[in-house]
């Protein structure tokens, strides 16, 4: 493992140094959604605004803890791990969203990962694709009791990851259309929850640094729905995976506590 305890200096795409950050790590895609979640937090603090990335720190039962944003896709989510791990982070909780694939995963409701098809280019310069991107069993536990403590309706299993948003959304126009679609319905075979953009690289590069990274998402709407007849609700907002998200952190902080007193 690659130890970048020494390097004092702020990181170049985060603009984070050392004890700018906590433990733990809430990872939306988006900027302008930090600042809401930083609400979550006790004292929450603006420390960095570069690029896509956007930190607040603050305290959840009294531990340091940070939101940072990713931007969209593997490639500056990765970079965004790599930095934060070099500045003393250790759990990650991505947060964000995704579409439905299975006709049962509805607008509104929530996905949290178990796995993640390697369907995107970041994830294959860490490890060779036979190698799975899975999250961390502890933080996927906290998060599922977290959605089943503040009644959420979600569901658990594995994400297709991609690089493409267009290529999803418009596989018939894309030179490499027989590939898109015929993987889709593979996808949908194999019962393949919901479609997003940033697991598939966290969890590989989680793995690399034993990290520990979860992921949960709010479901916007679900395409195979549409195409169905099925009703099919388009939903944008995003509180009811940042509640779980925090309450998993809290869970999560709660047990470290509770090792600590033993």
């Amino acid at each position: 493992m690659i130890n970048y305890s020494v390097d004092q200096e702020k990181q170049y795409h985060i603009q984070l140094a050392p004890g700018e950050v906590g433990e733990y790590v809430i990872l939306p895609g988006d900027p302008g959604r930090c600042e809401s979640i930083a609400r979550c937090f006790d004292s929450p603090k603006l420390i960095a605004r570069n690029r896509e990335y956007t930190t607040y720190t603050g305290t959840i039962e009294g531990r340091k803890v940070s939101v940072t944003s990713t931007g969209i896709g593997g490639p500056s989510a990765a970079i965004a791990l790599e930095e934060l791990v070099r500045c003393g982070a250790r759990t990650f909780v991505r947060v964000g969203t995704c579409g439905g694939i299975q006709l049962d995963v509805k607008g509104g409701d929530l996905v949290i990962a178990t796995g993640a098809v390697r369907m995107e280019g970041t994830s294959r310069e860490y490890a060779p694709i036979e190698y799975p991107a899975v999250p961390d069993y502890t933080v996927t536990a906290a998060l599922i009791k977290a959605a089943e403590k503040l009644g959420c309706p979600h569901h658990v299993g594995v994400v297709q990851c991609k690089d493409s948003f267009y290529g999803q959304h418009a596989p018939e126009v894309m030179p490499v259309s027989w590939e898109l679609e015929n993987k889709w319905e593979a996808w949908k075979r194999m019962g393949c929850l919901a479609s997003e953009m940033e697991s598939a690289a966290l969890f590989i590069a989680g793995s690399f640094h034993r990290v520990r990274v979860g992921s949960v998402f709010l479901v916007m709407a679900n395409q195979e729905r549409a195409k169905a007849g099925l009703e099919n609700p388009v939903v944008h907002e995003t509180d009811a995976a940042v509640r779980t998200g925090v309450e998993a952190i809290r869970l999560l902080i709660r047990a470290e506590k509770e090792r600590e007193d033993e």
